[in-house]
């Protein structure tokens, strides 16, 4: 004869299996579960339908930019080619109109009397290490206006393409030993020397 407390569980777990059973069954439960493939797939037509509303204004947004940059860049141009310096600075090969307008916004009104100064100011001085009492090595200065520095270096690289003057004076640069930076940086450093007297004395 089996224990009352024994039959007492049986019973209990055989309700509690017919109570599953009864949940799975349930039509709440089936709809639930269905419902969700859906459902996903609606929020998923609906954010591709939100994407080709966004992408398309913010492609219109995009071409607006460019062109109002355009004309910013071309009336900052106009301005640039009406100033007194344009005609000196341009005179001198590898500058245009973007190195002329960054010289033009960064060096008149400076306090620079000598090229050295100027030099300095630009980055392109070289400075000399000196460990102990032995002079190590030359290197140029990391210090200076940046923007001013990448314009003279790429308008010397720009020179050397077509310049004479400017080609000859980077491959004696190059026969000394100097790294190509280097011999570019030299040349910059040069070019911007006689920059320096071409604003000072206004001739080309």
């Amino acid at each position: 004869m089996a224990h009352p407390r024994s039959i007492e569980e049986s019973q209990a777990g055989t309700c509690r299996c017919q109570a599953e059973e009864a949940r799975d069954a349930s039509p709440h439960r089936l709809d639930r579960h269905s419902v969700g493939g859906p459902g996903n797939q609606h929020a998923l037509v609906a954010s591709t339908d939100a994407a080709g509303l966004v992408i398309p204004h913010g492609a219109r947004q995009l071409i607006a930019l460019h062109a109002q940059r355009s004309d910013v860049v071309g009336h900052l141009e106009k301005l640039v080619e009406a100033h007194p310096l344009f005609p000196v600075l341009t005179s001198m090969p590898g500058v245009a109109v973007r190195t002329a307008a960054i010289v033009i916004a960064r060096i008149p009104g400076k306090t620079l009397p000598i090229a050295a100064a100027l030099a300095s100011y630009a980055g392109l001085a070289p400075t000399t290490r000196q460990p102990g009492i032995s002079i190590k090595s030359e290197r140029v200065s990391r210090a200076g206006n940046k923007r001013l520095k990448r314009a003279l270096f790429l308008s010397a690289f720009a020179s050397i393409r077509f310049d004479p003057v400017s080609r000859a004076h980077y491959d004696r640069k190059r026969a000394q030993g100097k790294r190509h930076n280097q011999a570019l940086i030299a040349l910059a450093h040069r070019r911007l020397t006689v920059l320096f007297a071409m604003i000072r004395d206004g001739s080309r």
